[in-house]
């Protein structure tokens, strides 16, 4: 017969439920900043590294890079950067080394959202109440999980 405790299986004890509709409501959390710079939440996570990036660049700046510090592939990372550039925020060119290899920056529209978005996500932060300690728990703690998962696989 089957081990599974019955309750295990409803919706409510599922980890990943809970992951999934946490992600969403904080997505939906950012939208009104987000719209005011112009992103996408995909939109906003590539500007994050790029904008870390240019406080402390890796050795190449490049697609492959960028997807892997965000752990997405390149079908899903070209179109977002295309749209990037086309916004004017970032610039995508192929190595003359090796042309697989396309590298990117930021061009100045790009390095210029930066200081738009600190008092946007301090507003954010401010208005929503949370604790920021127990932010800061809880990030640990999905960055452990995170960890443990990717072991996995």
């Amino acid at each position: 017969m089957n081990d599974v405790p019955v309750d295990s299986l409803k919706l409510d004890s599922q980890l990943c439920f809970k992951l999934y509709a946490a992600s969403r409501a904080v997505i939906r959390g950012y939208k009104p900043m987000l719209d005011q710079l112009g992103l996408t939440y995909p939109q906003y996570l590539a500007m994050l590294v790029l904008w870390e990036w240019q406080d402390a660049a890796p050795e190449q700046p490049t697609v492959k890079a960028l997807g892997e510090r965000l752990l997405l592939d390149s079908g899903t990372l070209t179109p977002l950067l295309k749209r990037l550039e086309q916004l004017g925020l970032v610039l995508r060119q192929r190595s003359a080394r090796d042309e697989r290899e396309v590298h990117l920056s930021l061009l100045p529209a790009g390095l210029a959202l930066r200081e738009q978005v600190g008092p946007l996500k301090a507003r954010l932060l401010c208005d929503s109440g949370i604790d920021l300690d127990r932010l800061g728990e809880l990030r640990n703690g999905l960055d452990h999980l995170l960890g443990q998962i990717k072991a996995l696989t």
